[in-house]
């Protein structure tokens, strides 16, 4: 018997979702048209297998009844990445939000701007 379906993201999803955060709402072969202005040329059957498996997971809203079905994101850029990066914390590091702090600054030296976006944060007790 195969393993249950993840409610995690695959990296495909992922990478249709946040089509659907930057444009708001779309069809499947929108989501497949802008991703592969990006780079990211993909058939338009696994876009729209993606969109169904997100719309399941409840990442996506259906919007009309009628075909060209339309969808919106249900879940926040914010939600998901907050708790995608909880999870890396938690699973690689232990829960050691130094430790990431170290890794991401590890070797290389800050730009200016993520200096100060860094300075900002740590100015205003944290976010």
């Amino acid at each position: 018997m195969g393993r249950p379906p993840s409610k995690d993201l695959t990296e495909r999803e992922l990478e249709v979702m946040h089509v659907f955060w930057s444009q708001g709402e779309g069809t499947a072969a929108e989501a497949r048209d802008r991703l592969a202005t990006t780079g990211l040329d993909r058939t338009y059957t696994t876009i729209a297998n993606l969109v169904r498996a997100l719309e399941e997971k409840g990442f996506l809203k259906q919007l009309n009844n009628d075909r060209p079905f339309l969808y919106r994101a249900v879940r926040t850029y914010e939600e998901v990445s907050g708790r995608l990066l909880g999870d890396l914390v938690q699973r690689v590091f232990r829960g050691s939000r130094a430790q990431l702090l170290c890794r991401l600054t590890e070797g290389r030296k800050l730009t200016k701007e993520e200096r100060a976006i860094l300075e900002q944060i740590l100015k205003e007790g944290g976010r």
